[in-house]
């Protein structure tokens, strides 16, 4: 079997697993809708938190819930579909609010001085996000690969 051949069996091989569950199409439609959703805060929260500062040391706050939780939603997006664009919407909703809010703010205020934080966000947040989506692409999400 092939590599390609193998990799599609492996992915309906999970699909076939989340479907006893008893998760409806329904239900499944709209945890995919609100995974982005969920990306997409984590970014505002990520550009609002990464900036603090406590007791005049750096505490990057929003670096680390996003590379703590930004793969745990692709990888939730990848159970329900493991295409790379439905798995990988999470990502693309948190790196656009990010771009959005760290270029300006409300009001043409800029939220995320170009700092080390500011690039440990966007560095952090991409690659654990594309840790977990190169996962469920690869077919090892689900296996014991991750």
């Amino acid at each position: 079997m092939t590599s390609r051949a193998a990799k599609e069996r492996a992915a309906k091989d999970r699909a076939a697993e989340i479907a006893p569950r008893g998760e409806s199409r329904a239900v499944g439609v709209a945890a995919l809708g609100l995974l982005p959703f969920d990306g997409a805060l984590l970014g505002a929260f990520g550009v609002a938190f990464t900036p603090m500062y406590t007791d005049g040391v750096p505490v990057p706050m929003g670096v680390a819930l996003t590379v703590l939780i930004l793969p745990w939603l692709v990888l939730r997006a990848g159970e329900i579909d493991p295409r790379p664009g439905a798995a990988g919407a999470p990502l693309i909703a948190w790196f656009g609010v990010v771009a959005v809010l760290a270029v300006g703010g409300p009001g043409g205020d800029v939220m995320l001085p170009v700092t080390w934080q500011s690039g440990l966000l966007f560095l952090g947040g991409a690659g654990a996000g594309l840790w977990a989506l190169r996962h469920i692409v690869n077919g090892e999400y689900g296996r014991g690969g991750a």
